[in-house]
């Protein structure tokens, strides 16, 4: 339920060779040093793209500049070509929940709820974070949809350190969702990440027995992202396989961080007030 691999195509049609599955990793003081460093330049790329946001832009247009600063910084962009996703970030528009391809048809415009998800791939590590971002002056409910989604993640990671566990993380997300009267999108999970975008453990955001309760473990390395929903938490697939939607025409909201878990808390690798 890893988000983006539940919805992969034949594996056949991925541009890259499938890595092996490595189980839960707990990264070196290097290796958190090089994931530092992917997930920084992932938040300055957001950073940049949320200051520069206008009406009138297309969705195509935020994808070409995430390439662009990805590769000058060094990196190269995690999510194009991943299992045939065809752009460097997965951006959607009001009622599309995650995975949506850039388009010179989409256009934004004012009042618009946009989500902007990217991933840099730097020297062997990945770093991988969302923001949702209010396109000029937006309904009171999609400004406190957004606020919400917001204030869920980081209620999420207050619960991460050595020796907590993931139901800790998704329980805290979970009440403050639902205290708000919104509802969080079980059909897609965070994840693991490091040598691969996609690692152990599944990181759910809300209370369940279908997946394993992991004790997090000091040098864990998390992409806590939950996405939020102003409507019904279902969602549907587009015919492009990989856009999903909220089933009733709803706003969704979405935040992610790569989190490093330290023996007394943690630290979020893709802060943006860092950049």
């Amino acid at each position: 339920m890893n988000i983006l691999s539940n919805l992969l195509s034949k594996p056949a049609q991925q541009s890259r060779p499938k890595k092996q599955r490595r189980g839960i990793e707990i990264k070196s003081e290097s290796e958190l040093t090089i994931m530092r460093q992917a997930s920084k330049i992932v938040a300055t790329v957001l950073k940049e793209i949320s200051e520069q946001v206008k009406p009138g832009m297309t969705t195509a247009d935020l994808d070409a500049y995430a390439e662009k600063r990805i590769r000058e910084m060094g990196a190269t962009p995690s999510f194009k070509g991943y299992h045939g996703f065809p752009a460097s970030i997965c951006s959607c528009l009001n009622n599309e929940v995650v995975h949506g391809i850039p388009s010179r048809k989409k256009v934004i415009r004012a009042g618009d709820v946009l989500k902007v998800d990217t991933g840099a791939y730097y020297e062997g590590f990945h770093g991988d974070s969302c923001i949702t971002i209010a396109v000029g002056n937006v309904k009171p409910n999609a400004a406190k949809l957004i606020e919400v989604a917001e204030a869920a993640l980081y209620k999420g990671i207050e619960q991460v350190k050595a020796g907590n566990y993931l139901l800790d993380i998704a329980g805290a997300i979970e009440d403050h969702v639902n205290a708000n009267s919104f509802f969080v999108v079980e059909d897609f999970t965070g994840h693991g990440v490091g040598r691969n975008l996609h690692e152990e453990p599944s990181v759910f955001h809300f209370r369940t027995r279908q997946m394993p309760n992991v004790k997090l473990r000091e040098g864990m390395t998390l992409a806590i992202e939950p996405i939020i929903n102003a409507g019904s938490k279902f969602t549907r697939i587009l015919s492009d396989r990989w856009t999903a939607v909220t089933v009733d025409n709803a706003l969704s909201a979405q935040f992610e961080h790569t989190v490093l878990v330290t023996a007394d808390g943690y630290e979020i690798l893709t802060d943006r007030s860092k950049v």
